[in-house]
């Protein structure tokens, strides 16, 4: 029997990583944080743009561990464990700062260590100069500068990616993200911006009905406000609506008002069967690869070439299954 060999998936789209999770040894103790996620699933369909930002700032390998020391106010700083005169907070802040400037054209999302004083996207402990907890947690410096010099930028921790919500809601931005630098970040047009808010309407629903709304309104103002002006609007309230986590009930208005496109065309049998497929969704027997599926299945027989062209169908590759455990 022929051995059929699996294709591989094109890879348009880079990601940049904490070195430790790609299985470099660079963390403090000499070691790495090889994470599986990444090993196994991310590489068939990313570039991974591996730093280390620990090292890259001149500390060695194996070196004194780093921790956020700071007070009840709310600043805090970087420094050595052991060695507190060791303090490098404006060294990991520029370098997340350049990091995120050098690298703007070039990723469209970050992958984070959790927990880490420089790389940790928050919940990072913060202690008082005695070494005692404070009780409270903050970003690692390196994530934090590269988060506000960024703000659009699709982060997230590589432990917070095992929560299929989280997971897909992550993905889904770095997407729709890469979708807008290739579409529209260097030439944005009014046909361009109306073109990328048709092809989202459905997945914007998903995530948040007001903003639906006012994303809506935003387009339809066309040419009365300078494109740039209007598409650097566009994009910022766009990727924090994608930032909100879409739920079980949110999806089942979007799946009912793609149902609604084919309610003239279909058999009384194949709707019912839909409409019971989607409510097994809504009530949590089925995950929602299921009902999407169906979905684009009688879409492609009588839908329009608009609700055919929805990301809300395809948000991201299928092989990476995201959508089997939702």
């Amino acid at each position: 029997m022929a051995i059929v060999e699996r294709s591989e998936p094109e890879k348009e789209i880079t990601l940049g990583i904490s070195a430790c999770l790609a299985g470099q040894k660079v963390r403090y103790n000499g070691d790495h944080k090889r994470s599986g996620f990444v090993a196994n699933s991310l590489t068939r369909f990313f570039h991974l743009k591996p730093v280390c930002p620990e090292v890259e700032i001149g500390l060695g390998v194996p070196r004194e561990p780093i921790r956020l020391v700071g007070d009840a106010e709310g600043d805090y700083r970087v420094v050595g464990s052991d060695h507190p005169d060791i303090d490098v907070t404006d060294k990991l802040a520029d370098f997340g700062r350049e990091t995120a400037k050098n690298l703007e054209r070039d990723i469209s999302g970050y992958i984070l260590m959790q927990k880490s004083p420089s790389c940790g996207m928050d919940r990072v402990k913060v202690y008082h100069q005695n070494g005692h907890p404070l009780g409270r947690s903050e970003p690692g410096m390196f994530a934090r500068t590269l988060m506000e010099t960024s703000p659009l930028l699709p982060v997230e921790e590589e432990g917070r990616l095992h929560d299929p919500v989280l997971r897909d809601n992550f993905f889904a931005r770095v997407f729709a993200w890469h979708r807008w630098q290739q579409e529209m970040r260097d030439e944005p047009t009014y046909a361009g911006l109306v073109a990328y808010h048709s092809a989202y309407k459905y997945l914007i629903m998903a995530h948040s009905p007001q903003n639906y709304r006012k994303l809506g309104q935003m387009v339809s103002i066309g040419k009365k406000k300078p494109v740039e002006e209007l598409a650097e609007e566009y994009i910022s309230l766009f990727m924090e609506t994608l930032r909100s986590k879409a739920n079980r009930k949110s999806h089942t208005n979007v799946l009912l008002h793609l149902l609604g496109y084919m309610k003239k065309d279909l058999s009384d049998e194949s709707k019912q069967t839909l409409l019971e497929i989607i409510e097994q969704y809504r009530t949590g027997m089925i995950p929602l690869i299921v009902p999407v599926t169906m979905l684009s299945h009688f879409l492609n027989i009588h839908g329009s070439q608009y609700v055919k062209d929805q990301v809300y169908l395809k948000p991201y590759p299928e092989e990476l299954g995201l959508r089997n455990t939702l």
